[in-house]
């Protein structure tokens, strides 16, 4: 049996995402849309399948239901397979009544359903992250180095740990160190590479890095079990730590590119270079395509307009704009005249019909998207919004907060809220 078909995967959905707020008021973490047609928790569920692994349980609390509905109707495998994805929800039993209280609890109270599943390997992954692995290569590393926890890690400048989970490897890459979050100059030093162990790193050369933990686990079977067998809540926080001296643990290093889609700014920042020539996450890989729900939409339809650096969805609509370093969602409609520097709208779960459009006409409803001459910079249009004409907005020289008619500042970001209405004339 290959390798890839004795592990069942298994990612986190998240918790409340408040870093992530006010993209997060509605849905969960995972369920956040990404690139103009996907969704964040379509990359650790393809890393898999093009990984060979087709066994994923999807562990959900919060605001669910998006999510079920996006992973329900994408993910069917057919039944020669055996694969699956499965969604576990936090649930009430007769050991416990209440939430999830970290990463560790939600994977302990699993346990019962992994079971029914034969496997010798778990893979745990995070479901709001941007990047691109072959779990083989991780799997192999933990055969080979007889481990019974291997944790991915990335490299990072000493000067930019803070907020990691950080460990200190010898040269055969053995974790004998792991601090979670690590703020004292002197600590971080005392966890640095090895200047051998620099040296076989490909990126930034003359600078000295640590091994930060990408959130990614490898555990065999029995060791998660034993690992899980107290009251622990968190993997980076206590059970790694806790493990040190008593488990063979091992860092397998990963230098492609990795991104944590854990705060808005983050979020911003990382779907906008989606739309430079050569971003650092590349979509256009056909070796190991990014999976998502088929919709069957039309092709967008572009009417003289100037746009440069911009990623545009299927079904969209846009007339007469001037478009720089954009990202457009699935059915964004965009009026005449609208101006927009680096922006990124959502689009919307459906389109509007001549009877709903002239109701809403009626009772001075704007159409959902962007309306006419309109200008916005440095701003998210979540799904579903709808912003009149002659609208201007951007967080230019305004404090993080609540502004009339839903709008929020947050991270220097301007965001309208998912289904948000913001009047024709609006100047923020």
């Amino acid at each position: 049996m290959t390798i890839e078909k004795r592990v069942l995967a298994v990612i986190m959905g998240g918790g409340r995402g408040t870093r992530l707020h006010p993209l997060t008021m509605e849905r969960c973490k995972p369920a956040v849309p990404l690139a103009g047609k996907y969704r964040l928790v379509d990359i650790p569920i393809s890393n898999c399948i093009n990984s060979g692994i087709n066994r994923v349980f999807l562990l959900t609390q919060f605001n669910t239901a998006s999510l079920h509905r996006h992973v329900q109707a994408t993910y069917n495998f057919d039944v020669f397979g055996g694969g699956f994805v499965d969604i576990l929800s936090a649930e009430q039993t007769e050991k416990s009544a209440d939430w999830y209280q970290g990463t560790a609890d939600a994977v302990r109270r699993n346990l019962v359903h992994f079971r029914n599943s034969k496997h010798d390997f778990v893979l745990i992954l995070s479901g709001d992250q941007l990047y691109r692995m072959d779990y083989r290569k991780i799997l192999e590393d933990h055969v080979a180095n007889g481990a019974d926890v291997t944790i991915a890690a990335i490299p990072v400048p000493l000067n930019k740990v803070e907020g990691l989970g950080v460990m200190r490897v010898d040269e055969n890459l053995e974790i004998n160190g792991f601090v979670e979050k690590p703020k004292d100059p002197a600590v971080i030093k005392q966890l640095a590479l090895s200047p051998a162990r620099e040296a076989t790193l490909r990126s930034g050369a003359g600078e000295q890095h640590c091994l930060a933990s990408m959130g990614i686990y490898v555990f065999n079977r029995a060791a998660l079990a034993e690992a899980l067998d107290n009251t622990m809540t968190d993997f980076g926080k206590e059970v790694i730590p806790s493990l040190l001296g008593k488990k063979r643990l091992f860092a397998h290093v990963f230098e492609g590119y990795w991104e944590d889609i854990g705060t808005v700014k983050a979020f911003f920042e990382a779907n906008l270079q989606l739309a430079h020539p050569l971003p650092p996450f590349n979509f256009y890989d056909q070796e190991a395509p990014i999976y998502t729900s088929a919709r069957f939409l039309p092709a967008s339809k572009i009417n003289r307009c100037e746009i440069d650096h911009v990623v545009i969805g299927d079904g969209s609509i846009v007339t007469d704009c001037k478009l720089h370093r954009c990202v457009l969602g699935i059915r964004a409609f965009l009026g005449e005249g609208t101006r927009m520097e680096d922006v990124i709208v959502m689009g919307a779960d459906f389109y509007e019909t001549e009877a709903e459009l002239a109701a809403n006409k009626a009772r001075g409803i704007p159409h959902l998207g962007v309306g006419r001459n309109c200008v916005i910079h440095h701003a998210i249009i979540d799904k579903n919004a709808r912003i009149g004409d002659n609208v201007r907005l951007s967080p230019a020289g305004k404090a993080d907060g609540n502004y009339p008619h839903g709008i929020v500042i947050r991270d220097g970001v301007l965001v309208v809220p998912k289904g948000v209405t913001v009047p024709s004339g609006t100047v923020l």
